[in-house]
């Protein structure tokens, strides 16, 4: 049964024409407020009253919460009033009131009227209550959106990236575009204090490298307790440490840093551009962003640790290497030459003693010789005077003549202005150089090698290095040794490297390449 059947026939068309207008109002999409001021706009015009209100009980169906319109106080002066129901769901969510009749009392259409429109006003509410939970639903799927977006794009671009610095420094930047924050600020643990390990935005980043005592701060709060903590209104101790540092953010949001139940850091965002204070929302998508930058943090921070520890491996070995030259070589000969000054002294033959003394100052210039090749090895001085076109000559040619090596030998290396070298960072030339020397070494010492044919080429943005030799390989997968291979990867590595090392027993290829990252104009 309609509206209209339900309430009588004591309308007549023109009234009907307008309720149905004011129905198809009701049922649009629009601001309830709007809705209901139309609705009781139509019934002052339908009925004649002077005022119309409606009157919304609270949450617990006794007491009125609002009034929308321009109910009467008191009692209506004259021509009475109609108070009707607004149920939804057969429960009174309010009372659609008229009172005031311009001319007489209120009649029978006058009371449908009221019906009809309390009806359209039910309609309206329960509409603007579906609308709201479809608008509810949309923002709640848009933040898991979001939060899943944030979580995949810090994942996707941190997950090439193996340098701390660098991984932190994406972490701060996405961080505060995610919420919108005008600064912020990283912190790492470090003993008993928080040490600044990277910013962005308003936080300068020469704050970078400060240590802040931890004990106290609401820092060690959400590190010790791994939840998020919104604060509309910083004071007392962190607004004294920010000052230390020369920020005065009025809001902050804090978000802890958590990586398989261990929490690594914390975020800290501060002042909302559109705030200053952030909301849920805001706290859910760093949250979320925090989760998979810890991941990316942790790796990062393991890999440093590997890193460290290779390195320490690789100098320790490098240690050992010189250790057995100087003793299995220079020693053993001075102890000779010791051994023949000696005899001599206690000699009374002079032309004895004589070639005594041309021995000695023989096997001197040998050692001579020998340590000089030590120290050219441990650090050759063309490298750093020269270059390292002018170093790998230098080392191609040592090789000949101490290894007695066969050495083929392609160089091709770009040029600046004029005839002379634009040189490379330090550290691409240096282990560039160390790979060459490494590999030489290798192929004489281990692998039994006559020939070697070096190739270091320089194109496309990368120096490609090869070297391959006739000798008798080794096993690639087994213990390194005394091959120095661990320094050479180690090496490559830090300087953004590949290298791969092919073995078997017709000899073996070292090939690596670096990117040609120029040195910077003094």
């Amino acid at each position: 049964m309609s509206t209209f059947q339900q309430v009588g026939l004591h309308l007549d068309s023109g009234r009907l024409r307008v309720l149905i207008e004011a129905g198809q109002s009701a049922t649009a999409e629009g601001e309830l407020d709007d809705v209901l001021e139309h609705l009781l706009a139509t019934a002052r015009e339908l009925t004649g009253a002077r005022h119309a209100a409606i009157e919304v009980l609270g949450d617990d169906g006794s007491d009125i919460a609002r009034v929308t319109g321009d109910a009467v106080d008191g009692s209506p002066a004259h021509g009475g009033s109609i108070d009707v129901a607004i149920l939804i769901d057969d429960a009174a969510w309010g009372y659609l009131t008229l009172a005031d009749k311009d001319h007489g009392a209120f009649q029978r259409a006058d009371e449908e009227t009221a019906i009809v429109l309390a009806r359209w006003a039910a309609i309206a509410v329960s509409n603007a209550r579906a609308y709201r939970q479809i608008d509810q639903r949309r923002a709640d799927l848009e933040r898991s959106v979001r939060s899943l977006e944030a979580t995949s794009e810090i994942g996707r671009v941190l997950g090439g990236e193996t340098q701390l610095d660098r991984v932190l420094e994406l972490v701060a930047t996405r961080s505060r575009g995610l919420v919108e924050a005008r600064g912020v600020m990283i912190l790492l643990q470090d003993s008993d204090r928080f040490l600044v390990a990277a910013t962005a935005g308003d936080v300068p980043q020469r704050l970078a490298g400060r240590r802040i005592l931890a004990r106290g701060t609401r820092a060690a709060r959400v590190l010790e307790s791994g939840n998020p903590e919104r604060i509309a209104s910083i004071s007392g101790q962190m607004r004294a440490t920010l000052s230390e540092l020369g920020l005065q953010p009025r809001s902050a949001l804090l978000s802890p840093l958590v990586f398989r139940g261990s929490n690594v850091g914390v975020i800290e965002a501060f002042d909302r551009v559109d705030g200053p204070e952030f909301r849920v929302e805001d706290e859910r998508l760093l949250l979320a962003a925090a989760a998979s930058a810890a991941t990316a943090v942790a790796t990062a921070q393991s890999l440093q640790r590997e890193r460290l520890r290779r390195s320490l491996a690789a100098a320790e070995e490098e240690r050992r290497r010189w250790a057995r030259e100087l003793h299995d070589e220079t020693l053993q000969a001075l102890g000779g030459l010791r051994v023949l000054l000696s005899s001599a002294r206690r000699s009374t033959d002079v032309e004895a003693l004589h070639a005594a003394l041309e021995t000695a100052v023989g096997q001197l210039g040998d050692e001579i010789s020998s340590l000089r090749a030590l120290i050219t090895e441990l650090r050759p001085a063309a490298l750093d005077e020269l270059g390292l076109r002018p170093a790998l000559e230098a080392l191609f040619n040592r090789a000949r003549v101490t290894h007695r090596l066969e050495v083929a030998t392609t160089i091709e290396l770009e040029h600046g202005a004029g005839t002379r070298e634009t040189r490379l960072e330090p550290d691409v030339e240096i282990a560039i150089y160390r790979t060459v020397q490494e590999s030489l070494t290798n192929a004489a010492k281990h692998g039994g090698a006559q020939c070697v044919d070096v190739v270091v080429v320089e194109r496309g943005g990368e120096v490609e290095i090869a070297v391959r030799d006739d000798g008798t390989g080794f096993d690639v997968d087994a213990p390194t040794g005394g091959f120095g291979l661990t320094g050479m990867r180690e090496r490559i590595s830090l300087a953004g490297g590949r290298l791969e090392i092919v073995s078997s027993g017709h000899g073996t290829a070292v090939l690596a390449s670096v990117p040609s990252v120029r040195a910077r104009a003094a």
